[in-house]
């Protein structure tokens, strides 16, 4: 079963994956899809305040936060990593238990990344933003590492998600039946 949706005016074939018994959601996949990845990035920097830096979660918002550091003509983009590195010393860490995700995952990131957030405004960015667990997370490594969020974006604000004004995207994908039907 699929989802055929418009997205920055592209159209996608979204395929439905099962969560539980009486829910399904549309799997959204940036990886290698460079031309949704450029259109979604140059939409959302339309609409998203201004910022110093980007900061995401490993690993599929990457591609759309490369590419909106790229465009906005910045240096900087943090990835908060879905575990420690070698290279990563003075480490923060937070829990998160995304719906995409069987499992309780950590984010971190280093002093390296610390350096580059504390006292800037940061701007979280995510492919699709469900149940805000994800954001929950990055907010919490931004402000221990003194970072100012100044806003949080995303492509697609998934269910209840969209209901929420507090986050910037750029449209609305519902949620499912069984049966492919959008749940009510």
């Amino acid at each position: 079963m699929y989802y055929e949706m418009t997205i920055a005016g592209l159209k996608r074939k979204l395929q439905l994956c099962k969560v539980t018994d009486d829910l399904y959601i549309a799997a959204f996949i940036m990886f290698s899809d460079v031309e949704i990845t450029k259109a979604t990035a140059t939409e959302l920097l339309k609409r998203v305040p201004e910022f110093d830096v980007l900061l995401t979660a490993e690993a599929k918002g990457i591609p759309l936060c490369y590419e909106m550091a790229r465009q906005a003509g910045t240096d900087d983009y943090v990835i908060a990593r879905k575990g420690p590195k070698l290279y990563m010393e003075n480490l923060l860490t937070t829990e998160v238990d995304s719906i995409t995700t069987d499992h309780i995952q950590m984010l971190c990131i280093g002093q390296r990344e610390i350096d580059m957030i504390k006292g800037k405004r940061v701007l979280l960015v995510d492919d699709v933003i469900s149940t805000g667990e994800s954001l929950r997370s990055m907010e919490n490594l931004v402000k221990r590492a003194g970072g100012n969020i100044v806003g949080s974006c995303a492509v697609l604000a998934e269910g209840d998600a969209a209901k929420r004004e507090d986050i910037v995207y750029l449209e609305v994908l519902p949620v499912f039946n069984p049966d492919g039907t959008v749940k009510e």
